[in-house]
């Protein structure tokens, strides 16, 4: 039975139709309102203009083209081992035993209308992927950009390019050709190297006996986990970053407490809009003209035999360096089983290294005692330890990175593989130590030339007389933007350097060191 309407005409629990028309108008003023809020903090909101928090466009045009070609080739590769007999268009491998990968892979290249294109935009896209986050990362170390409140910003970033690097490897062996194949084969002997686990993670991985099922297994960790995670980890960054709002050098009227810049909407966001167009086009030209992973010279994949001179992916060269530094023959016989330290040191080195780069942050805060909050950035030499210590850092990735072309640098360059070891473990423990005393003394004596500037100015190659006999130099004084850029930071409990005052030289004494002022221009 239903309900009556009392004597308003409203049924039971609803109102009148004009009743709920004016309340939905009034939420639609209410949204309407909100959106505009919005907008209004859109084109009020600063975003400072430096080169440097532009690489955040790079990476995002990087993602969109590798996710974008990627989800249009899963339409033609067929992740599977199975071996078929190749019958596709390139003659020299009519006849072959080929996996259904390797097969669908060629068809992809050679048969399907920009098919091509579509492998080398998705390969190109996933090499400058991982490296517009390492330059993030490293201009965020250099000017401090990882400390409070942003510390978790920093693990994040860091967490991305693991899942980038990842990403870009699960992928790096699907084709199933002889180069992927040497890889796995090396990454089988590197997880049955780790005493207890070892086998049991490598019959995990491959599903038995090499090559088992490798490409049924990377296949969903390539398309579905390991991108989920990137995309996860880049978009939380993303969110912290609009909480905590962006972060700018010093500079005239720039404070802890505001920023100077230009409106996000529309001045920013045109313009990252046409880097985002431009790094786009520039991956898809690069594609279109610049050949790689060439599979069909390097043949489909065979267990019994490897590639020679099989170099990696830049971004995991390191790694491969890691385990060519090892000194041979470092094994040892502990609790009954065999502790291969070729595959344990390279494996705990690297862990290590990622370990300090992810806490970091915190490392730095606990020993300084510094946990303000850090809204303006550093120039490089206004820290001489941290740049130091980020130059070492890079050395060592770097040496290890050479080593893992070592084959390659001793063919080319006709010299003993042996040598160039050699040559290479010595400057991976000699090399960051110097970088880094190196890297101080330059930035303390950038620091000395940014102190003589804000004290007496530029050089004008004027010497005058002064009546009491003595010669002294006139310096022109810095602008006052200019020495707001250049100021050194001050502490709690010291005084910041200023600028000598525009609109009057600055007479410096020849020999004594002595520094006065007299009024006037240059």
């Amino acid at each position: 039975m239903h309900s009556i309407a009392s004597g308003n005409g409203n049924s039971r629990g609803r109102g009148s139709l004009t009743d709920r028309l004016g309340a939905r108008l009034a939420d639609t003023r209410v949204l309407g309102r909100r959106v505009g809020d919005v907008w209004l903090h859109l084109r009020t909101r600063p975003v400072p203009r430096h080169w440097t928090g532009l690489f955040g466009v790079v990476t995002a045009a990087s993602l969109v083209v590798v996710m974008a070609t990627g989800i249009l080739l899963m339409f033609f590769y067929s992740p599977s081992g199975d071996t078929v007999t190749y019958s596709g268009v390139y003659a020299p491998l009519h006849g072959a035993d080929v996996s259904k990968a390797f097969a669908s892979t060629m068809h992809v290249t050679f048969e399907v209308p920009g098919g091509r294109l579509l492998r080398q935009a998705h390969h190109w896209s996933a090499l400058m992927l991982p490296a517009s986050i390492v330059v993030q990362l490293v201009i965020a170390f250099f000017t401090g950009g990882y400390r409070r409140p942003r510390r978790a910003m920093w693990v994040l970033l860091v967490l991305a390019f693991l899942a980038a690097v990842a990403t870009g490897w699960s992928g790096y062996a699907l084709p199933d050709d002889m180069l992927s194949s040497t890889g796995l084969r090396i990454v089988q002997g590197i997880m049955l190297g780790i005493p207890v686990v070892g086998t049991w993670l490598a019959s995990a991985l491959f599903g038995g006996a090499f090559p088992g099922r490798i490409i049924e297994n990377l296949y969903p960790l390539h398309v579905v986990v390991f991108p989920l995670a990137l995309i996860a980890f880049l978009v939380l960054r993303a969110v912290a970053a609009w909480r905590h709002g962006p972060q700018q050098f010093p500079g005239p009227g720039r404070t802890a407490h505001n920023v100077v810049g230009e409106p996000l909407v529309p001045t920013v966001a045109v313009r990252e809009g046409g880097l985002f167009a431009v790094v786009t086009g520039l991956l898809l030209l690069v594609s279109a003209t610049v050949t790689v992973s060439p599979i069909w010279l390097y043949g489909p994949a065979d267990p019994g035999n490897a590639g020679a001179g099989s170099q990696p992916d830049w971004y995991t060269g390191f790694l491969d360096g890691a385990l060519r530094l090892v000194p041979p023959g470092w094994e040892v016989q502990w609790l009954g089983r065999t502790w291969t330290l070729a595959v344990l040191a390279p494996l705990t080195v690297v862990g290590a290294f990622f370990a300090v780069l992810v806490l970091y942050p915190y490392i730095e805060e606990r020993i300084t005692g510094d946990r303000r909050d850090h809204d303006l950035l550093d120039r490089p030499r206004t820290a001489p330890t941290r740049t130091g210590i980020g130059v070492a850092g890079l050395i060592f990735v770097a040496v290890l990175w050479a080593a893992g072309g070592a084959d390659i640098i001793a063919a080319t360059f006709s010299v003993s593989i042996e040598h160039v070891i050699l040559t290479l473990q010595a400057a991976l423990v000699i090399g960051p130590v110097v970088g880094f005393s190196v890297a101080r003394r330059i930035a303390l004596g950038l620091q000395q030339k940014d102190r003589m500037l804000l004290e007496h100015g530029y050089e004008t190659g004027r010497i005058l007389r002064l009546p009491g006999g003595e010669y002294v130099e006139v310096h022109r004084p810095l602008d006052p933007e200019e020495g707001e850029r250049i100021a050194l930071p001050h502490h709690p409990n010291e005084g910041r350097l200023a600028p000598a005052a525009a609109g009057h030289d600055v007479l410096v004494g020849v020999g004594n060191g002595e520094a006065g002022s007299a009024t006037g221009g240059d």
